[in-house]
This record gives C-alpha cells, sequence and structure tokens, in this order.
C-alpha cells in the first residue's frame, strides 16, 4: 500500500470519514479486500457499513435460495417475490449492496467455503464467516493461520436477541497514547480451535475472557 494515494474522487466522497480517522486510515481501508460468507442479520448491516465506508471490494458467499422468511432478518432483500424468487441471498445482497457505493467492487463466489483451498482466502485481508457449523468455523480460521500474509478472521452470529463473535488478527501489533508517551503494543490472538478446547477444558484465563468478549 505504500506510495498508494487516494484519489480525488475517493477524497470527496470520503470526506467527512477522513476527517474522523484520517486519509493514512482511509487510505488503507481503500485497499482493502473483504470475504463475507453467511447474509443474514447483523452480517448484512456490516456489509452495508463496510461499503459506504469504502473498502476496495467485498466478495459474498452465500448460495442458499433467498426465501420470504429469510426477507424478515435481510434488509438487503427486496420486498418483492418477483424480484428474489429463485435467486440466492449472496445474488441478491450483492445488487443491492452495489447502490450503496458504485466505487467499491461487490461480487458474488459460489461454491462450498469449507471446500475453498488456502488460495482462495489469500486473496482477502479479512475473512467474516456466519450462519455455519462450528466444525467449518475452525477450518477456515485453521486455513487464513497457515497462510503467509496475515488474513483477519471474524465469526458472528445472532439469535434471537443474543450474539457471539470471535475474532482473530493472529500477531497483532498497534500502538496507543499514555500522557506524552506513544507506547508500541501486541496481542496474541488465540485460534477458535485452542478457544474451543480451552472451554471445554475450564482453561480459561481472564486475559483470553477479555479478548474474546
Amino acid at each position: 500500500m505504500d506510495g498508494e494515494e487516494l484519489t480525488e474522487q475517493e477524497t470527496a466522497l470520503y470526506d467527512r470519514q477522513i476527517r474522523v480517522w484520517g486519509a493514512d486510515a482511509q487510505r488503507r481501508l481503500s485497499k482493502a479486500h473483504i470475504l463475507v460468507s453467511g447474509m443474514k442479520g447483523a452480517v448484512s448491516e456490516f456489509c452495508k457499513n463496510i461499503v459506504l465506508a469504502g473498502v476496495s471490494s467485498l466478495t459474498l458467499v452465500d448460495d442458499r435460495i433467498a426465501t420470504e422468511e429469510a426477507l424478515s432478518a435481510n434488509f438487503l432483500i427486496p420486498p418483492d417475490e418477483t424480484v428474489y424468487g429463485g435467486k440466492t441471498l449472496a445474488e441478491l445482497c450483492c445488487n443491492s449492496l452495489k447502490d450503496f457505493n458504485p466505487m467499491v467492487r461487490v461480487s458474488v463466489e459460489k461454491g462450498d467455503l469449507s471446500s475453498f483451498g488456502g488460495e482462495f482466502f489469500d486473496k482477502f485481508d479479512v475473512v467474516v464467516v456466519s450462519c455455519c457449523s462450528i466444525a467449518t468455523k475452525k477450518m477456515i480460521n485453521e486455513k487464513c493461520r497457515k497462510l503467509l500474509k496475515r488474513v483477519a478472521f471474524y465469526t458472528v452470529d445472532c439469535r434471537d436477541s443474543c450474539g457471539e463473535i470471535f475474532v482473530d488478527l493472529h500477531h497483532h501489533r498497534f500502538s496507543k497514547k499514555k500522557l506524552e508517551e506513544t507506547i508500541e503494543c501486541e496481542l496474541l490472538y488465540p485460534s477458535i480451535e485452542w478457544v474451543y478446547y480451552s472451554y471445554s477444558g475450564c482453561q480459561f484465563s481472564n486475559e483470553l475472557y477479555l479478548l474474546i468478549h
């Protein structure tokens, strides 16, 4: 990303948010490639927000056929059966998201996410997974962790009034200011496999509890 500046069009479109988090953060955001699997509820809201924020590309994976029931949990699906009949959730959400920000490339990838190899996930900077089994989440998290590049992994699910989120940023370095001093910090994130193993064995530490909540 070094040396790649925002275009005049990007600067004009994202002027307000650049004032909030700065041009450098917007520049990095505009080069990010995001993969999202499982279009429902909170994930749809997440997709809308990152498209409006101005990521480089968003790829959707969800081959489930849209139904009236899905409509009640996803505002990206048009409320017209003649429009959504026979189409997948990913296809319908893709069409809606394109209207939010024409500068973001939104596309659909068909297939079972668990069957994709590591080279597929290597194309992305962030992978967000929802609406799938724990076994699938563990498998995809492990594939992301084996890549040479750092691919952030998130899994999000909502059930009625309850929700859950898991975050794996691998070896994450960041800076924070304390008075006049800048402190360099780092976090070592565990895999979802390790978390479930620790939970089942009652081996949670206070640090881990804070990390995943």
